[in-house]
C-alpha cells in the first residue's frame, strides 16, 4: 500500500523503453508525483500520459557521448530542496533503479538530509532486449549464467577477465559499451572465443525503433559490425544468441532516429 504523506523521494525504475513495461507501483507513483526527474531513456510517452497535468517534470538526463550531462550534484541538490518542500518527488530511472546507475550517490545525500526515501525496480534494459529478440538468457545446453557487464574503461580490464570472458559458457551482456562493440570482439577473437557463439548488437530495445543484428565469430572473421549509432545499446555474448534466428517474434520498423530524443518535445520542462 502507498502512503499518501509527502516529502519523500521515489527512485524507481521506468523500465527500458516501451511505455507498456513500467510496473504497476513505479505507475502509480508516476501519476501522483509533484515533481518528477528524468533520465533521458524513459519513454517520452509515459510520462506524457501518465504524469499529472499540474505535475512539475524537470528532464536531468545525461548522454556522455554527445555531451548531454546533468551534474549528479545538481540532481542530489533537486531531490533534497523539493523533498524539503514537502513535495513527492519522483527520481525515474530508464531500466531499472539499481543497475548502472548512480543510485548509491543519490541514496547517501537522502539519507544524510534526513529523507525518507523508497526504491521500486524495473525490467533492466538487458531483460527487455532479451525478450523482445526471442534471446534466452540462460537455457539448457546453451548458458547456466548471466554476467551483466559494461565495458566503460577498457584500460581497467586485464588480460586474465578477457581470456574469462572468452571461455566461460555464461551468457555476457554489456550496457553502455555499443562504441566499444569492435574492441570486444576483437579481444574475444584474440582470445579463442568458440566460434560458434554469438554477439547480438541490439539498439532501443522494446521500442519501435529497436535495431537488432546478429552474429557468431566466425562470421567476424569475414563480415564487418555495424557503427555505434545510438543509445541504448546492449550487447549480448554467448551460445544463447544463436536462438535468435529461431524464436525472434517481434517485428522491427528499420527506423533511424532516436526514440529517446522526442523528450524535447513530448516533455516539458521546469520554469
Amino acid at each position: 500500500m502507498i502512503l499518501q504523506n509527502k516529502g519523500r523521494v521515489i527512485l524507481a525504475g521506468a523500465g527500458p523503453g516501451d511505455p507498456d513495461l513500467i510496473s504497476v507501483k513505479a505507475l502509480k507513483y508516476l501519476q501522483s508525483a509533484d515533481v518528477i526527474l528524468t533520465d533521458r531513456l524513459v519513454s517520452p510517452e509515459l510520462i506524457k500520459d501518465n504524469a499529472r497535468k499540474d505535475a512539475t517534470i524537470i528532464y536531468v538526463g545525461k548522454q556522455c557521448s554527445k555531451g548531454i550531462h546533468t551534474p549528479q550534484g545538481e540532481i542530489n541538490d533537486l531531490m533534497v530542496e523539493l523533498a524539503l518542500e514537502n513535495k513527492l518527488v519522483l527520481r525515474l530511472k530508464g531500466g531499472d533503479a539499481s543497475l548502472f546507475s548512480n543510485i548509491l550517490d543519490e541514496l547517501e545525500v537522502l539519507k544524510a538530509n534526513g529523507i525518507p526515501y523508497e526504491i521500486v525496480p524495473g525490467i533492466s534494459a538487458a531483460f527487455g532486449a532479451a525478450a523482445y529478440t526471442g534471446i534466452p538468457l540462460t537455457a539448457r545446453e546453451h548458458s547456466r549464467g548471466l554476467r551483466l557487464l559494461t565495458l566503460y574503461n577498457l584500460e581497467l580490464i586485464a588480460d586474465k577477465l578477457w581470456k574469462d570472458w572468452a571461455e566461460t559458457e555464461d551468457t555476457l551482456v554489456f550496457y553502455m559499451s555499443g562504441q566499444k562493440l569492435h574492441q570486444l570482439a576483437s579481444f574475444l577473437l584474440s582470445n579463442n572465443i568458440d566460434s560458434t557463439k554469438g554477439i547480438a548488437v541490439i539498439q532501443q530495445a522494446t521500442t519501435p525503433y529497436q535495431k537488432t543484428n546478429v552474429f557468431s565469430f566466425e562470421d567476424l572473421k569475414t563480415k564487418k559490425l555495424p557503427e555505434f549509432e545510438f543509445v541504448p545499446t546492449i550487447l549480448i555474448v554467448g551460445k544463447v544468441v544463436n536462438l535468435h534466428q529461431n524464436y525472434n517474434w517481434y517485428k522491427e520498423q528499420s527506423k533511424s532516429s532516436s526514440y529517446f530524443d522526442n523528450h524535447i518535445t513530448t516533455i516539458k520542462h521546469a520554469s
